[in-house]
């Protein structure tokens, strides 16, 4: 679920700006998962460009009051949202901790990096939701370490039912800054993709795991 709409529309817009999309469907990208795609989106561009990396962290730290009110420990998920994650814990002046997608092999072993006291309240920042999976082990290995997580907040998800069903499955509240829907919108009414691009987007979005097999 977006934020609200004004949120959603200013931030598709400012992703297309700094190209944070790509568009490519004759080589199509490969996802973590294994999935097909004519569309990445690379959020970690966001913080080479201090104006739009200002503006989202503001409006994180805004909607995160709101949504959640003030939580006890911000906490990013590695390795994509600590850069935005600690620039929000910083504006809201609030611990930070990172989450990595594994614990360490090595040394104390841990999964969740920082100071964490069982029971605390925590909003986790995530950069990206795509099928959902990584984030939501971000949110259990928090859970794992007594932390009381209030929901998340990320810049931007495809709004796949699988995310989402994974999502209520996890009984996790989670606000995003935009999502495909506005992103498209934007891209459409700003020109930055054609007719056949947008033709081959939405066949994508319409069935992405079977989508050029």
């Amino acid at each position: 679920m977006i934020f609200n709409v004004n949120t959603a529309q200013q931030t598709a817009e400012l992703l297309l700006q700094i190209n944070a999309i790509k568009l490519n469907s004759k080589n199509p990208f490969t996802w973590a998962s294994g999935w097909k795609s004519p569309i990445y989106c690379d959020n970690r561009i966001i913080l080479s460009f201090p104006a739009v990396r200002n503006y989202i962290r503001d409006e994180f730290v805004k909607h995160i009051e709101d949504k959640f009110g003030r939580p006890d420990v911000i906490a990013g998920v590695a390795t994509g949202a600590i850069g935005i994650g600690i620039l929000v814990a910083e504006a809201m002046g609030l611990p930070f901790v990172y989450v990595r997608p594994e614990p360490k092999k090595h040394g104390r072993q841990n999964q969740v990096e920082g100071f964490l006291q069982k029971g605390q309240n925590v909003v986790v920042v995530e950069d990206l939701i795509s099928t959902g999976g990584s984030s939501l082990l971000a949110v259990d290995a928090l859970r794992n370490e007594g932390a009381n997580v209030k929901g998340m907040a990320a810049i931007f998800t495809y709004g796949f039912s699988i995310s989402k069903e994974k999502i209520e499955e996890a009984n996790l509240e989670v606000f995003t800054l935009s999502n495909y829907e506005n992103l498209i919108q934007k891209a459409v009414d700003k020109k930055y993709i054609s007719e056949e691009e947008l033709e081959t987007l939405q066949s994508w979005n319409a069935n992405p795991s079977i989508w050029n097999i």
